[in-house]
């Protein structure tokens, strides 16, 4: 697990002291080693801050060359087959064990779209080709690995953090207000866009080519085709068979992920992912395997005892940290310094604090990500197609007559009703509906309007709000958070929480033949019984007694309402003052004014959408474009 950088101009030389400083600013992602490569007469420069994991021997540093010296890469993340890998290149004379030159090899016999299809891992690199003088840009599958990229002047500058980029001289931080909105929407900003205007992220299975003629995105992997294929041609398996292949899959996922040269452990919540994932952890291991989970005093957001539980079961080695109020506010301050774009997922500050405790005994840990989205486990999917189904039931004159009077009634005076009016509000919204995608992306949104953005004639056209209707409402709600809310939100907070500690986080719930699988798999398979997930469950309750496991989704909050009317009370009147927002000039002072007053007074709970104005503001306090 690295960080990497990267300049290219086909009118200027990169400058090594630019290198050097975009390199350092990730030093987080790599405190064991840093090295910068350019070809001043090409116009590229590469650079690497490295987290030693496998072959911590100087032969993995990078920048690396290939044996054949047509291509030189840097590179984020793990190849986890690289082993295997080796076996079908016993002509190339590796210098060492490190999955960085089983890359290089690769590339070097099948080509490099070849080469990344026999890849399972996770992964962001760039790679120059001394032949045809070309840079390549490649994201994962399934978008673990971070990788910006960005204009400068007639070239392009990339990284893994947009640090890295903000780093470089002549690189342009104005703030996209398009990006703003969308991420008043959706708690984060969605790629492609980053929230800078001349800054994007590279897609999950997207590939940049670079030349001397400029840009160009290829995919070569597709969830969505992925995902609609399985969805019409599923499997026709049985429950017994599908429980098999399933559980073959995670062992495999699991054992391979357990490949490292530095300590290992797991992140346990005691909830189906991650006790599945650490169950197998054990199964594959001859000792007991090392397990991490925080605790809270506050009983609606404790599950250390869960998790706990399943460790005592399972015969793990495990530590858990019960975490305070007070340390929890005292890493607020840091969370816009690792996320370097607006982020408002709360979770983020646990999530943050149990990297930084299991950074402290190992420097890999697996977690349980991607099980909800793969096995329908988001209780939404429920409440959202129960909805639909409600709405529908009403006579089609009915509606009609209901929308129009709703929007006959000015947006005043709902307000006047405070939070009984907005509840009113999004009903009549939710009756209005033309199709389920915009019932789940109404009801997914955290500000239903983008009003609160100034200087924002409307929002701007993103790939989520075109992804086609299908017959199967599951599938599609699942495809959605796949291609979004899990790279962009849950993946993105893992990366920059554990790499801000340098712990390098593992999620073999996303291996891509897991996907595939899932992909394929009868929804009778994964909802049954009003729960989700049935298939991974049956997999868990092999090895943990489901008295254990079961119980209500609980997920990884934090008391935020509690905080905003106490501790942080002082912290927020000031990132909320009427003056300095007006000053800023990016966001409605008025209406901020107006849902702080509201909050406060107990007239309507404004909480998550005060999270996002309130992080915003911190982002601003801390980046300052």
């Amino acid at each position: 697990m690295c960080g990497i950088i990267g300049l290219y101009s086909s009118v200027q030389s990169p400058d090594e002291s630019t290198l050097r400083t975009m390199t350092d600013a990730l030093a987080h992602r790599g405190p064991d080693d840093s090295g910068v490569w350019m070809d001043p007469e090409a116009g590229v420069g590469l650079g690497h801050r490295r987290l030693a994991i496998l072959d911590l021997s100087p032969l993995g540093r990078q920048p690396m060359d290939s044996v054949c010296g047509r291509y030189v890469i840097a590179y984020n993340g793990e190849v986890y087959n690289h082993v295997a890998l080796r076996r079908e290149l016993p002509d190339y004379p590796f210098r060492s064990t490190s999955d960085t030159e089983t890359i290089l090899a690769a590339v070097s016999a099948w080509g490099l779209e070849a080469a990344l299809k026999r890849f399972v891992g996770m992964f962001a690199m760039a790679l120059w080709d001394r032949t045809e003088r070309k840079l390549f840009l490649v994201r994962d599958r399934m978008g673990i690995k971070p990788l910006y990229y960005g204009r400068l002047g007639k070239g392009w500058v990339f990284g893994s953090e947009l640090k890295a980029l903000r780093a470089c001289p002549g690189f342009s931080s104005r703030i996209n207000r398009g990006a703003l909105s969308l991420y008043f929407r959706h708690n984060f900003v969605p790629a492609p866009l980053s929230i800078y205007e001349d800054a994007w992220k590279l897609e999950p299975g997207q590939l940049a080519i670079i030349d001397d003629t400029g840009l160009k995105l290829v995919r070569w992997w597709d969830t969505a085709s992925l995902w609609r294929k399985g969805s019409a041609e599923p499997l026709e398996i049985g429950d017994v068979e599908a429980t098999e292949r399933l559980e073959e899959l995670l062992s495999d996922a699991v054992s391979l992920r357990m490949l490292s040269d530095v300590p290992l452990g797991a992140f346990l919540s005691g909830g189906i992912d991650s006790s599945t994932v650490v169950a197998l952890m054990q199964r594959a291991s001859d000792r007991p395997v090392r397990t991490y989970s925080i605790g809270f005093h506050e009983k609606g957001y404790n599950e250390a005892g869960h998790a706990k539980a399943v460790a005592r079961h399972l015969g793990t080695d495990h530590t858990e940290l019960y975490v305070t109020p007070r340390e929890m506010l005292d890493v607020i301050p840091a969370m816009p310094r690792f996320w370097d774009e607006p982020f408002a997922d709360s979770s983020q500050i646990p999530t943050y604090i149990l990297s930084r405790m299991t950074r402290e005994h190992v420097t890999v840990s697996l977690s349980g990500d991607g099980g909800d989205e793969l096995f329908s486990g988001y209780d939404r999917y429920f409440w959202t197609t129960g909805v639909w189904n409600a709405v529908h039931r009403i006579p089609a004159p009915v509606r009609k007559a209901l929308v129009a009077a709703g929007r006959a009634v000015p947006n005043r005076m709902f307000d006047l009703l405070g939070s009984k009016g907005q509840k009113v509000r999004w009903r009549l919204d939710a009756v209005g509906m033309e199709d389920f995608p915009s019932l789940y992306r109404y009801f997914t949104s955290m500000f239903k309007r983008n009003e609160i953005v100034l200087g924002l004639e409307r929002e701007p056209d993103h790939f989520l709000a075109e992804l086609p209707p299908t017959s199967d409402y599951w599938s599609w709600m699942s495809l959605y958070d796949l291609l979004c809310y899990l790279p962009d939100d849950i993946l993105t907070k893992v990366d920059r929480a554990s790499m801000a500690v340098s712990l390098e986080a593992r999620v073999p719930l996303l291996d891509h033949r897991v996907v595939e699988f899932a992909a394929r798999l009868p929804q009778a398979l994964k909802v049954r019984g009003g729960k989700g997930k049935w298939l991974l469950r049956q997999v868990l309750y092999r090895h943990v007694p489901r008295e254990l496991v079961e119980r209500p989704k609980m997920g990884f909050g934090v008391p935020i309402e509690q905080w905003l009317h106490g501790e942080l009370r002082q912290w927020c009147d000031d990132l909320l003052n009427p003056a300095e927002i007006r000053r800023q000039g990016y966001l409605d002072a008025g209406l901020v004014e107006k849902m702080w007053r509201e909050y406060l007074a107990g007239e309507h709970n404004w909480k998550s959408s005060l999270w996002e104005v309130l992080m915003f503001q911190a982002w601003l306090a801390e980046w300052k474009p």
